[in-house]
């Protein structure tokens, strides 16, 4: 992965939906904000008590689809950022670090509800519409 990918995971607004699935195999997917790249190949995702908390504890693997619309279809940038999780944390430094910094964008109230701060590594990135061209050409 490279810089040009972190700079554009980052970026604001967008839209963002993370897949994840159960251990049998039952898939969810979720619209996210808080997920951050922190480095060329890490991906931090904040968690409340909710599905994607229960379904990322029970299978680490997920994918953040990023996207930004278009005038039309073929105007559409975005790409699939495919992860798996590396560390979990309900307590500690990096979760209390992160907390604090989410109350400036969601509130107080709505950080105190962050249960987790799951760290994941990003192991394949793909562009939305896949054509052989590459995901840098998709962003």
């Amino acid at each position: 992965m490279n810089t040009k990918l972190m700079e554009y995971f980052n970026k604001r607004p967008r839209i963002a939906t993370l897949s994840t699935a159960d251990k049998n195999g039952k898939i969810d997917n979720a619209v996210f904000g808080s997920p951050q790249m922190t480095d060329v190949k890490t991906v931090v995702l904040l968690l409340r008590k909710n599905r994607t908390l229960v379904n990322i504890q029970e299978n680490p693997y997920a994918v953040l689809t990023i996207m930004e619309p278009g005038e039309t279809h073929e105007d559409w940038k975005g790409v699939r950022v495919y992860l798996k999780m590396i560390d979990f944390q309900t307590s500690g430094e990096l979760l209390e670090t992160r907390r604090r910094n989410a109350i400036r964008s969601i509130g107080e109230a709505k950080a105190k509800l962050i249960q987790a701060a799951v760290t994941l590594e990003i192991y394949e990135v793909r562009p939305i519409d896949d054509f052989g061209q590459g995901w840098e050409a998709a962003i």
